[in-house]
């Protein structure tokens, strides 16, 4: 069975995934047959595609029988899918892979796996391997398509599965179990091809590989059919999507999915500046279902560290690319990520970071200081700067966008805008929370529970990061 399983072909095939399924169903037979119930729990780590990766897992553990708890003490079963864009988050997920040595201990048949970006670099999964003997399966992102075999070797020997460096490969027809039915997560393409000399993400998810066209319409459509109103699209390079197809580009899939009928938004992320066309910014200021907000990450606003972290783009092209969407789209709202601390930066090259930031005035910045990644070059460059001056400039940044996001903000007071209802606020339970159009985190008062609704708010009070407001109606 395993060697019919495998294959160095790009997309995996029917026949392969339908093998898949069989075992899936296998697993949950002999379940059936011994009248078991076990249940399992999946804690994710990092960026929305590991998201969307749990929910296939999560939608092949359904497959196989398994029912979910929050629960670890309760589990049959724990996955972590792991994060390795940073230091802290690799540090974290062994400190909470350790201490479930004592779960184990207090039951034996609890299978503990561990999955996603960090088990793909060598370093990670020989420390798992060495110092983690309760770990009972280990497998990268690209073998996600295979966790029910992984799983049945798993269950039904004492044999530890660790399984890493497949090819890159695009599977079609795994089950997934989403986690809202309001809102959803579509991967359309998965790798990249940057080679950012700070980021991990190339050597532990491989090359860009893009789905074909008709798997992600036909995946949107029936999201919508089922009442999803918030779909966002997902790569490591989005806009970069096709090239390796040829015969389309993100836009013409994009142009796909605008005729799509129903009452949703589609949004899109991660993007690239170097790939933001004149063309996909016309279709968004048109598109009848595409909100005016775009996430494009510029990282830094000096062109020597531009150059250095090979994102190839300067501090000019990116204030022009940011006045083009501006000029078709004035009521566009803008977010970014940017590193501050990158090796060999400056003070002074800080600085011009600054000014990306006062001239494009960012709605929401995503900040981080630099982290080495074992593998990448930034790792290895000389130059590396000190913690505490990275934390003093983190800080300064900080304070030049909270004061250009509470202005933005202040703007909303007294206007109406359309939230989609996630729930009740973390914060406060008596109150919904949600997100604009413009994705902004709204906190507002209704009459009844209106989770999953698309509703009119007015916006009474702003604060840096959020809003507050009064539901007035639904959107009809």
């Amino acid at each position: 069975m395993e060697n019919n399983v495998k294959t160095n072909e790009k997309y995996i095939s029917p026949e392969c995934i339908e093998q898949m399924l069989d075992i899936a169903r296998s697993i949950r037979a002999r379940f059936a047959q011994r009248n078991q119930h076990p249940v399992a729990t999946v804690i994710t780590y990092g960026c929305q595609q590991n998201e969307n990766d749990s929910e296939r897992i999560k939608g092949m553990l359904a497959e196989m029988g398994y029912g979910f708890t929050e629960d670890k003490a309760e589990s049959d079963l724990i996955l972590f899918n792991t994060c390795a864009v940073r230091e802290n988050a690799e540090k974290k997920l062994f400190g909470n892979v350790g201490a479930l040595k004592h779960y184990k201990q207090r039951k034996p048949s609890l299978k503990i796996i561990v999955c996603g970006c960090v088990v793909g670099q060598p370093h990670a999964e020989r420390e798992l391997k060495q110092k983690y003997p309760f770990v009972d399966l280990v497998f990268d992102t690209k073998s996600v398509y295979r966790f029910p075999l992984l799983l049945q070797r798993v269950l039904f020997s004492d044999e530890r599965v660790f399984e890493t460096g497949m090819a890159d490969t695009v599977a079609e027809g795994i089950p997934v179990l989403h986690a809202k039915q309001s809102s959803a997560f579509v991967s359309v393409m998965y790798g990249c091809n940057n080679f950012c000399s700070y980021c991990i993400v190339p050597y532990v998810r491989g090359r860009e590989r893009s789905r074909k066209p008709e798997y992600v319409v036909e995946e949107v459509r029936k999201l919508v059919e089922n009442g999803c109103r918030d779909i966002t699209l997902l790569g490591q390079n989005v806009n970069s999507y096709g090239k390796d197809l040829g015969d389309i580009d993100f836009t013409g899939l994009l142009e796909k999915l605008e005729v799509i009928e129903g009452d949703f938004l589609l949004r899109f992320m991660t993007s690239h500046p170097k790939d933001m066309s004149d063309r996909l910014i016309a279709h968004i200021a048109k598109s009848r279902h595409m909100p005016h907000h775009i996430h494009l990450p510029f990282q830094s606003g000096n062109d020597r560290i531009l150059k250095a972290m090979n994102r190839g783009y300067t501090k000019a092209d990116y204030l022009a690319l940011i006045e083009r969407i501006r000029t078709a789209m004035p009521d566009a709202t803008l977010t970014s990520d940017i590193i501050v601390g990158f090796p060999t930066e400056t003070y002074e090259e800080f600085l011009d970071t600054i000014d990306v930031v006062k001239k494009a005035r960012f709605d929401t910045l995503f900040t981080f200081l630099y982290s080495k990644r074992i593998g990448t070059p930034a790792a290895v460059m000389e130059g590396q700067i000190p913690d505490d001056e990275k934390h003093r400039r983190f800080d300064e940044l900080i304070a030049v966008q909270n004061e250009i996001s509470k202005q933005i903000n202040l703007s909303y007071v007294g206007r109406t805008v359309k939230v989609l209802a996630d729930g009740t606020s973390k914060t406060d339970s008596s109150v919904m929370s949600g997100r604009t159009d413009a994705n902004k985190v709204v906190d507002f008062t209704a009459p009844c529970d209106v989770k999953g609704k698309r509703c009119i708010v007015r916006i009474t009070e702003a604060k840096t990061w959020s809003l507050f407001g009064e539901f007035v109606d639904f959107c009809s």
